[in-house]
């Protein structure tokens, strides 16, 4: 029994049946010779258990001999140490890929075993946009890839990966226009490692990986500006507005980009807005779901003159119908950009008008909470938790925004701090909100009030 050389190697015969030949210098080390002429290096050792195993090393011609001896005596240290190369590497070819842990998170996420923001199982909308974020970057990336061996080098290349745009591709989307174009950059980057972060703990939960190696990594900034409007940007919106309402194409797209600026709701919370959300008398809005759930949202004078003349009827439809009966207007997105097209304000989104509610919000002196409850950050808000005088106070906030707003859609120009209450008579009207409250004035009134 000689020592391996790749010149006994090569020089081996095959014959009509496979053969080995063993290295006399390390114990365990061999080569099959098959009778195709293939030469397979190989190692036998025995287990902590005495049970005789066999593990493949690497086939002669593209590892060489010297490698597959280095290979195997690092095989046989391990069994020295009590390990078992041949069943741990079975169980690695066992082990889920990426792509197969992903499918299993979506999986649970359809059934509502995934909680979200509230610990709410996720929306259809975002498991929409997690499958996308998924199948666009995650999976071409890592999805062949064992989940047990990924490691925070593995995770910081896919960072940089999507950053640059190497996932960047167009797509063919099956519907009316035919392509969906993917794009990469740095907050699409920080938002695909968030949601990957998320399935690994999924896997780290389900007894699938030990530690999940998201953590720890540093998310991107995407470098997404806060734009606000300008009061002149507002004034140049007004006219805007203005001038297309009376285009029949524009005419509901006005009216839902009027709403969206003097409300501060969310694009989908406008679009599919219906008129049993709309409380009047309560100068509100109960949405029925948002992105924070169920959510009211008080409402100033100028919204309810916009919405009021929408629900004259009884239908329980959308307020902002579409072309098609008992549709919402779902083609906004497009019918926005060629609105705006060809102005100054060409680059606007709805989520700028949002921002610029709060920005204005903060100007005119309104705290943080309340600025929160009027844009539904809060789950619960002081709506919720207290007596109507407080949601009174909420409602006058929601109405000085609202007619600021107004006013310089209109074309109006204003002082900002003439026109806001200040601190103290805000604080000074909630007392005597607080105190009307507490003097009934008639015993049915103190029996409410007990209650």
């Amino acid at each position: 029994m000689p020592k391996l050389t790749k010149s006994i190697v090569d020089a081996a015969i095959p014959r009509a049946r496979q053969f080995t030949i063993w290295c006399s210098e390390l114990n365990g080390f061999g080569v099959f010779v098959q009778p195709s002429g293939s030469r397979t290096y190989f190692v036998d050792y025995r287990n902590r258990d005495g049970v005789r195993k066999r593990m493949t090393i690497g086939r002669h011609g593209k590892i060489t001999v010297d490698q597959a001896r280095k290979l195997a005596i690092a095989t046989l240290g391990e069994t020295v140490r009590g390990g078992d190369p041949a069943e741990e590497r079975a169980q690695q070819r066992k082990a889920l890929t990426v792509k197969e842990l992903c499918d299993r998170y979506l999986a649970a996420a359809e059934k509502g075993l995934i909680l979200g923001k509230g610990n709410r199982p996720k929306k259809t909308s975002s498991l929409y946009v997690d499958r996308g974020r998924i199948n666009r970057h995650i999976v071409p990336l890592l999805g062949t890839k064992r989940v047990q061996t990924l490691k925070s080098a593995d995770i910081t290349k896919f960072v940089e990966d999507v950053a640059i745009g190497k996932t960047a591709t167009i797509q063919k989307t099956g519907k009316k226009r035919g392509k969906s174009i993917v794009r990469g950059g740095l907050g699409t980057a920080a938002r695909t490692v968030g949601l990957l972060g998320g399935i690994l703990t999924y896997g780290v939960n389900q007894g699938f990986i030990e530690r999940n190696p998201v953590r720890g990594i540093r998310k991107p900034a995407d470098g997404v500006k806060q734009r606000r409007l300008s009061d002149d940007e507002y004034r140049l919106l007004g006219k805007i507005l203005q001038e297309k309402a009376a285009d029949k194409q524009f005419e509901t797209t006005v009216k839902i980009v009027r709403h969206l600026t003097l409300t501060a709701c969310r694009r989908g919370e406008a679009i599919h807005l219906k008129k049993s959300e709309v409380d009047v008398d309560g100068s509100c809005l109960r949405l029925d779901d948002s992105k924070e759930g169920a959510s009211v949202r008080p409402i100033g004078l100028p919204v309810l003159n916009l919405l009021a003349p929408l629900l004259s009827n009884d239908d329980e439809s959308f307020v902002f119908k579409g072309a098609a009966e008992g549709k919402a207007l779902i083609g906004f997105p497009r019918l926005w950009k060629k609105l705006l097209k060809d102005t100054a304000l060409a680059d606007l989104t709805p989520h700028v008008l949002r921002h610029s509610f709060s920005s204005i919000a903060n100007d005119l002196g309104f705290t943080e909470a309340t600025i929160g409850a009027l844009m539904g950050h809060s789950r619960r808000t002081v709506t919720g938790r207290y007596i109507h005088t407080v949601d009174s106070l909420l409602v006058m906030a929601a109405d000085t925004v609202a007619g600021y707003i107004q006013g310089l859609l209109d074309g109006k120009k204003f002082r900002r701090t003439t026109y806001a209450l200040d601190r103290a008579s805000r604080e000074a009207a909630l007392v005597r909100l607080f105190e009307q409250s507490l003097a009934p004035k008639d015993n049915q009134a103190s029996q409410r009030m007990a209650a």
